[in-house]
Order: C-alpha cells, then structure tokens, then sequence
C-alpha cells in the first residue's frame, strides 16, 4: 500500500513538475494595434506578440463580417500571425478568443471607420514646397521632459553634435507661423518612431531617427502618438502638408525582432546575430555590410554577389537589415504605412534607402498604395547621380522591364552638378551652369519630370554654403530650384544661411535651429531676432515661395532651356501665354545678355517684372547683368 502511495505521489510531482516547465501563454501586444474597416484589399494581418503564443491551437471570432483565413506559427514561439478577411466588416470592438491549452485568452480588437475615402487623400505635387528639418535639432516645446521612463540610457546634450539635442513635436507645432510666414506648403520630417538605442561611449545616438525599434509608437522624446496627430492636425489647419520619413530596409538593433526574430529568415544574414552574441558593436565578427553601391539593382551585367551584398548587406552595425522577401515581413511593413495615412493624416512618405530593399517587393508595396491611394504621393530616395538611373525606378519608366510604381524619385543628378558648378565659372562647354543644362536634357527619361524631387541640401550632404556665406550663388541655386520643372525640397536653415560640412561629423549640418531651444540668444524663427543677413535672405526666399504658390506656370507650364551663352543661363517656363523667364549669370563677372537670341520665348515683350526685387526690365534691347546676378522675369 504504502508502495503505491509512492507511486502515486511521485507521479503527481512529475506532472507539477512538468507543468511548472511548461511556459504560460500570455499576449503582450497586437500589431497593428487598430484597424480601419473599408480597405479594397480586405486582408489584415494580425502580429501576436507574447510569451509561448504559438501553442495557441484555435483562434474565432462571432464579430458579423469578420473571417479568419489562417493561422501562421512562425520559428519563435512567441509571434503567432493571424490572416483576417474583414471585407463585410462594420466598425466597431471585435472579440478575438485564442484557445491555448485548457485556456481561452479573449481580446479586444478595434475596427475603426476611415475619416476620408482613399481617393480623397492627396499627396505632395510640383505645386508644393517641401521644408525638411529634423524633430531632434528644431525646436523643443515648453514642457519638454528628461528622462523618458522605460526608455535606453540617453542623454540631450546640444554641445555634442552626434547625441541628442532635445527638440520634439510641440516644438515644431508652437512654431507652424513660421512655416506659412516662409512660404513653403509641406513640411517633411526625418523620422518620428522610436528609435529606443543606447547612447554609445564614442558619443553616437539614433537623434536621427533611421533606427526604428518600434513601428506603431512615436519616439516618446518627440510625443506621442496623439501629439503627432494633433501636430499633423493643425498643419493642415494652416495649408500644410506632411510627408513621413519611413525606413523598410532596416530596422535599429534594440528592436524585438532582434533579439527575438519572429523567422529565420527575418533578417538577413543573420549570422552576424549568431557571432556577436547579440549586441550592435562586436570585436573579432565579420559580417556582410552593403557596398552602398546602388547600380547592381539596375546592371544588366551585375553579379549575384554585388547584388546581394548591396541589397542584403547591413546598412551599419546597429541597423540590421530586413528580408522584404519574406511575405508576412512584407505584409507587415505594408499594413503600416497604411495605418499611418489612416490613423494620423500624413500626406506623403518619404521611403529611406529604397533602392538598398528588394526590388520586387517594394513595386508591390507601391502597386497596393496607389491601389488605395490613387493621388497620394511616396518619394523614394535613389542616391545616384545618373539621370538613367534615376528614371529607371520613376513609375512607368520604358528604362525597366519592372514597373516600380513608384510616383517621385529624387533629383542626385541636380544637387551633384549644381555642388560642382557653384565653385566654377560658366564657360563655353562644360564648367558651371552647363553642367545643370546637360542634366537636365536627360529629361525625356524620366516617365514624368514634373514629379522628380530636386533639392540643393539635405541632412545627408554638406550644407550647400558650406563654411561660407556666399548669398549670391545660394539665390541662384534656389531661384533654379523654385522655377524648374521639378518638385523643390528645401532643407531647414538656408533661409537664414546655415552652413557647415560633415568633414567631422553629420552632426554639423544638423545644427540646431537658433531660437529653438530654452536659453537661445540667437532667435531666427522672428524678423526682430534675425541679423540683417539672415533677414535679407529670409525676405528674398519669402518673396519667392509666395509667388510660387498658386502659380500655374510653374505647376503646369512647359520648359524649355538655352545653352549657357555668354556665361548666362535661360530656362522658360510656359503656360496659357504667360512666360516666367529665369536668368542666371554664371559668372563672377558682370556680361551682357542679348535679347534677340531669346526672342522665341520673349515675343514682341518690352518689359517684363522681376519677381525677386519688383523691379521693371526693358526687354526691347540686351540686358546687362552683374556677377553671378540672378532673374525671374514674368510677363
């Protein structure tokens, strides 16, 4: 008897025991966290993140119109993927009941209604201004707090140019007047989510914002998510729009797919993770960084290895790469941007690296926007100086057997020849201003001119003064922008003539803006804070964007360019028989331009306006320009 007792007793501290191993299921989080009811593509992908989700063995719903079309385990135990078909879908709270054991785990799920109809959102177009500053170096709000609780070890120190400085959302939005005040019609962000990395010792943080470590939250140094969408609310209150910086071809390194992949193939190369044992700054691994050379995604001749060392290779080491191959990744990121556009209101992205993720992937990413989206915009960022290369990735290009769908590349070609010509003078051939008239006859590449962005700076290049304060050929250089058949994209500071260059750190082009923070002496954002300088350039561009807006010569009008003559550049724009007439002398010397050369674009015009000044030009005989002296003639 008392050898069955102890049998039985055993038996029982086996089970306790075995059960007690056993870990206990729990959901922490539900990616995306809503959703809206209405999509044309009714699929929605649930990311159920926990503890052991993946012994979950039957997930229902009663909610009317809601089907579940499959459960997805993946390698970790901890990710469960769930395929909803929410077609019939009214909006409303679902109960989502996910059986695990003897368990059943109920959670709440919200459908929301949608505020606008997908055609009825409206992206960026030539007709705009983008003004691109970064939420970290602008401007704090009053009640800005340090530390964020639950955050990494950080620290906001503006004397160090590679850590963070403290600005965020209500900063930028106690400033919008400033905004209209310039002239510009949209304001693009580097990015707003969390980038949840440590400080380094050599003094590096994420201020940035390229190392997302969570897609659906705000970085809580900025705000929130409900101050981004108040901050996007009363820019469109005063005729802004808002462009979203998006990264999908990596993520930062303290993001839980990190340390926990939801696949195996989640990340590439991987084994970088398996040798480093987990951190972002190793000694003695190897792994495949990108050549950050881009012309292999286009060579007809590329090798597999450039390819994928360019496509599959680590951007740096805190930022691995992500597979847009893998398809629930893929459905992920997708979803994303979508929940952005419907739960915040943004009126364009700006996609980070495009040409670095698969190729493949991203035209499908794009098919599906425009798809829901048809007049919404995204920009991709293909950092290559060739017009050819360019063009090939602009929707519809005939350059590509692969439609990229993808509305609006950037102008390299532009801001690498202008950063060579404004050292030059315009001679006969080559030098100067040529090279922006040899650019620019690459035109017929490009599916679509009028939606190609072109910039002079941004926060990844030398500031276009760059230690200096040449005003001359900074109203040249914008005067060009803001006319040309392009989309122009401004960098924050060059109406007050910020310079610096990144011999020493990025950081030096990201300086602070003066008047932004508590304790400035130095306030730009108020015509009385500026110095004479900065106000006679504020006042110049001011005068320029207001013009520009509106304008239909400039949002519709045809181009048409002379070849540099007399070291004098011509570029006409047309439309409905008004002429706006762009004149820059390329020189530093002072020339003459004769009249009758242009007279296919002037006409039988005897005087035209100077929009930049207000002065009167007599057109019925040549005209005599000073050094590098610049004209935006209409009539």
């Amino acid at each position: 008897m008392k050898t069955k007792i102890l049998c039985l007793s055993l038996l029982l501290s086996a089970m306790t025991m075995s059960a007690a191993k056993t870990p206990k299921t729990t959901i922490k989080r539900i990616d995306p966290t809503n959703w809206y009811v209405g999509m044309k593509n009714p699929s929605l992908q649930l990311m159920v993140y926990g503890n052991n989700v993946t012994t979950i063995s039957e997930v229902t719903t009663d909610y009317p119109g809601v089907s579940i079309d499959s459960v997805v385990r993946l390698d970790s135990p901890n990710y469960l993927l769930l395929y909803l078909n929410v077609r019939e879908a009214q909006p409303g709270m679902m109960t989502l009941s996910m059986k695990a054991g003897k368990k059943t785990l109920k959670t709440a799920y919200e459908l929301k209604a949608r505020e606008k109809a997908g055609a009825e959102r409206r992206g960026f177009d030539i007709s705009d201004v983008l003004y691109l500053l970064m939420p970290d170096r602008f401007a704090q709000g009053l009640d800005h707090s340090k530390p964020i609780e639950g955050m990494n070890p950080y620290k906001e120190d503006r004397s160090q140019p590679s850590l963070r400085h403290g600005g965020d959302m209500e900063g930028i939005r106690q400033h919008l007047d400033y905004f209209t005040d310039l002239g510009v019609t949209a304001l693009w962000f580097t990015p707003v989510l969390e980038n949840n990395s440590p400080d380094t010792d050599n003094g590096f943080s994420t201020y940035h914002g390229y190392a997302c470590t969570d897609y659906y939250r705000v970085d809580p140094r900025f705000g929130t998510n409900d101050d981004y969408r108040r901050l996007v609310d009363d820019c469109h209150k005063r005729g802004l729009k808002v462009v979203m910086d998006m990264i999908f071809n990596h993520c930062g390194f303290e993001h839980p797919w990190v340390s926990d992949m939801p696949s195996k193939d989640w990340i590439n190369h991987t084994e970088w993770l398996r040798q480093s044992g987990g951190t972002s700054n190793p000694e003695g691994t190897s792994f495949m960084q990108t050549s950050y050379k881009l012309t292999p995604v286009l060579d007809p001749y590329a090798s597999e290895f450039d390819l994928s060392e360019t496509t599959e290779g680590w951007f740096v080491p805190t930022m691995p790469d992500l597979n847009q191959e893998n398809p629930h990744l893929m459905r992920y990121l997708i979803q994303n941007s979508k929940w952005w556009i419907e739960s915040v209101g943004i009126d364009g992205i700006r996609m980070d690296t495009y040409p670095y993720a698969f190729r493949g992937a991203m035209a499908a990413w794009m098919k599906e926007l425009q798809d829901e989206y048809p007049n919404f915009n995204t920009v991709g960022e293909t950092w290559v100086t060739e017009p050819a290369y360019t063009a090939a990735w602009q929707k519809d290009s005939k350059l590509s057997a692969e439609n990229s769908y993808l509305k609006t590349v950037m102008d390299f070609s532009f801001f690498d020849k202008l950063s060579q010509a404004k050292n030059e003078e315009t001679d006969g051939w080559w030098q100067g201003l040529n090279r922006l008239y040899n650019s620019f006859v690459y035109d017929y590449l490009y599916p679509n001119p009028s939606s190609v962005l072109a910039f002079i700076e941004n926060h990844d290049t030398d500031r276009f003064l760059g230690n200096g304060r040449d005003s001359l050929m900074l109203k040249q250089a914008l005067a060009m922008l803001l006319t040309i058949n392009r989309i122009p994209q401004l960098y924050y500071g060059t109406e007050i003539m910020m310079n610096g260059t990144k011999e020493i750190t990025d950081g030096n082009v990201r300086q602070d803006f003066p008047g932004g923070f508590p304790g400035d002496q130095h306030n730009a954002f108020t015509r009385q804070g500026r110095s004479t300088t900065e106000q006679q350039m504020f006042g110049w561009l001011s005068r320029l964007l207001h013009w520009r807006q509106g304008n239909e010569v400039i949002a519709k009008g045809t181009q048409k360019q002379f070849i540099p003559f007399n070291g004098i550049y011509v570029i006409a724009r047309q439309y409905n028989s008004k002429t706006v007439l762009t004149i820059l002398n390329g020189t530093t010397k002072a020339t003459i331009m004769p009249v009758a050369r242009y007279k296919e674009v002037i006409g039988q015009t005897e005087r035209a306006k100077d929009v930049l000044t207000g002065r009167y030009y007599s057109l019925a005989g040549d005209l005599q320009l000073k050094p590098r002296q610049s004209l935006v003639l209409e009539f």
